[in-house]
C-alpha cells in the first residue's frame, strides 16, 4: 500500500513538474511577442490592416495611375424639345483615355483591329438612344423605315441623309449636333471597360437586341456606365469617320483622314450574331447607301 502510495506521489510531481515547464515556455513566447511588436511600433493585440492601392493624380498630366475599370457619366444630361412632346436627350460623356481596337485574343478579333492609345481631351454629348422615327418625323419629312413605330431607331438611312438630318435638327436648335467619330464612340461604348462588351466578354439576346427578326424600341435593355442604350445590337450607326486602318502608335483626338471610300458604322445590329456587337468592331459602307433596314445613327454634340 505504502509503494502504491509513493509511485502515485512521485507520478503527480512529475505532472507538476511538467504543466509548470509548458507555462515556463508559452510566457517567455508571449514576451518575445510583445518585445518585437513593441520595438516595431505595433500593437501585438492590432490586426493588420489589408493593404489598399491608392490612385494618386500624375503632376501635370491629364491621366492617373490606374483607371477603374469602369467610369461613369457626368450625370448630366441634355434634354431638347423637337416639338409635339418629342424630347431629344443627350449624355454629357467625360474627356478621358482608353485603348481602342481589341486583343488577338478575343473571340470575334479581326486581325485590323489593331491596338492602340488614345485620348479623348475634351468632354462632348453623346446621344442617350439611337435616333428614333418620331425625332426623325419631327425634323424631315422621308421616314423610310421598315419596320415602323415612333420609338423604334429610324432605319435605311444613308450617311449622307444622316448629314441632312443633322443639318436641319441644327438650324431648328441652338446646334453643336453631328456624328461621332468613331473613336468617341467606342470610348462611350466601353465605357472604361476592356472587355468585348460594355458588360462583359460575351453577349446574349438578354444583353442586346441580337441575332433577332426586327429593331426594338429603343431602351429596352441595359445601359451601359455611361447612361447609354443599345451600344450592341439593334442598328448599325453610322460615325462620322472615313475608314482607314488604325495605327500602332499614341493619338489625340483621332478623326480619320480627310477622304475615302466607305464611312465607319459601329454597334452591330439585329440581325448579326453576337461578336458582331462586339465593343471594337465595325463595319463600313458608301456614304450614299440606304437601302438596308439595320441602317441607323446616333447622334454626338460638341459641347
Amino acid at each position: 500500500m505504502k509503494r502504491a502510495l509513493g509511485i502515485a506521489t512521485v507520478l503527480f510531481l512529475l505532472g507538476a513538474v511538467m504543466l509548470l515547464g509548458i507555462a515556463m515556455v508559452l510566457f517567455l513566447v508571449g514576451a518575445v511577442t510583445l518585445i518585437e511588436g513593441c520595438s516595431n511600433g505595433k500593437d501585438p493585440q492590432e490586426k493588420e490592416e489589408p493593404a489598399v492601392e491608392k490612385v494618386t493624380s500624375v503632376s501635370n498630366e491629364k491621366d492617373i495611375t490606374k483607371e477603374p475599370t469602369k467610369k461613369e457619366s457626368s450625370g448630366k444630361e441634355e434634354i431638347t424639345d423637337l416639338g409635339k412632346d418629342v424630347k431629344l436627350e443627350m449624355i454629357l460623356i467625360p474627356a478621358g483615355k482608353f485603348v481602342m481596337g481589341s486583343p488577338a485574343s478575343e473571340k470575334g478579333h479581326r486581325i485590323n483591329e489593331t491596338q492602340h492609345e488614345v485620348t479623348i481631351t475634351k468632354p462632348f454629348y453623346m446621344g442617350k438612344y439611337e435616333v428614333t422615327q418620331e425625332q426623325w418625323d419631327a425634323v424631315m419629312v422621308n421616314n423610310r423605315s421598315f419596320y415602323r413605330g415612333p420609338k423604334l431607331p429610324v432605319t435605311s438611312v444613308s450617311w449622307e441623309n444622316c448629314q441632312e438630318f443633322i443639318k436641319k435638327l441644327n438650324a431648328k436648335t441652338s446646334g453643336g449636333y453631328r456624328l461621332p467619330t468613331e473613336a468617341e464612340w467606342e470610348y462611350s461604348c466601353r465605357a472604361g471597360t476592356t472587355t468585348a462588351y460594355s458588360y462583359g466578354d460575351s453577349i446574349t439576346k438578354n444583353d442586346s437586341n441580337v441575332e433577332g427578326l426586327s429593331t426594338k424600341v429603343v431602351g429596352s435593355y441595359k445601359p451601359n456606365a455611361f447612361g447609354l442604350y443599345d451600344m450592341h445590337g439593334n442598328v448599325w450607326e453610322w460615325c462620322e469617320d472615313w475608314k482607314v486602318d488604325y495605327p500602332k502608335e499614341a493619338v489625340i483626338d483621332p478623326k480619320g483622314p480627310e477622304a475615302g471610300k466607305n464611312r465607319v458604322l459601329r454597334g452591330g445590329s439585329f440581325t448579326g450574331v453576337g461578336m458582331h456587337s462586339r465593343s471594337a468592331n465595325w463595319f463600313d459602307n458608301l456614304p450614299s447607301t440606304w437601302n438596308i433596314d439595320y441602317l441607323g445613327f446616333r447622334l454626338a454634340k460638341t459641347k
